[in-house]
């Protein structure tokens, strides 16, 4: 799967970087299709409009840990998967961005989530990060995308419920 990149919304201008501004000038968030994930991408998407914020939304197509012993047809139905998904996000933020007035980029990469999303947000001067908050049980114990996010201190991050 290549990565995808795609505008909607007006056009940002990012003006000069000044820190420490009023508020985030631009705003990353990792969503996906799951209730917490669409909810990030929701508050994300308020605050951008609220702020005049660029909004940047990001998708990680994670493969499972078993992908690569799995048989082909398995990880072809993963990749339909995350197909689905990404027309499912595509959809809604191109019909959402001109309505919202926010100026939104997409971007889809491949990989594993927490490396994927703060490079991403280092690549984009990221002045905010949104996720989702872990609905897996085993993320008690290991760390949630969210808590190694928070444990970065590179950015400010909500976890959105």
């Amino acid at each position: 799967m290549e990565q995808l990149v795609e505008e909607y919304g007006p056009r940002w201008e990012p003006g000069p970087y000044e820190r420490g501004t009023d508020g985030p000038r631009v705003i990353l968030v990792g969503t996906d299709t799951s209730p917490t994930g669409l909810r990030a991408a929701a508050y994300a998407a308020g605050l951008a409009r609220r702020q005049r914020a660029r909004l940047v939304v990001v998708y990680v197509a994670a493969p499972s840990l078993w992908a690569g012993l799995a048989a082909a047809a398995v990880v072809d139905v993963q990749q339909q998967t995350f197909d689905e998904e990404i027309e499912q996000l595509r959809s809604q933020l191109r019909d959402r961005a001109d309505e919202l007035g926010v100026p939104v980029t997409f971007l889809v990469r491949r990989g594993e989530t927490y490396p994927e999303l703060r490079q991403t947000a280092e690549e984009v001067s990221a002045d905010l990060v949104v996720v989702g908050a872990s609905e897996q049980g085993g993320h008690r114990l290991v760390g949630s995308v969210g808590n190694r996010l928070v444990r970065a201190a590179v950015w400010p991050v909500v976890v959105v419920p």
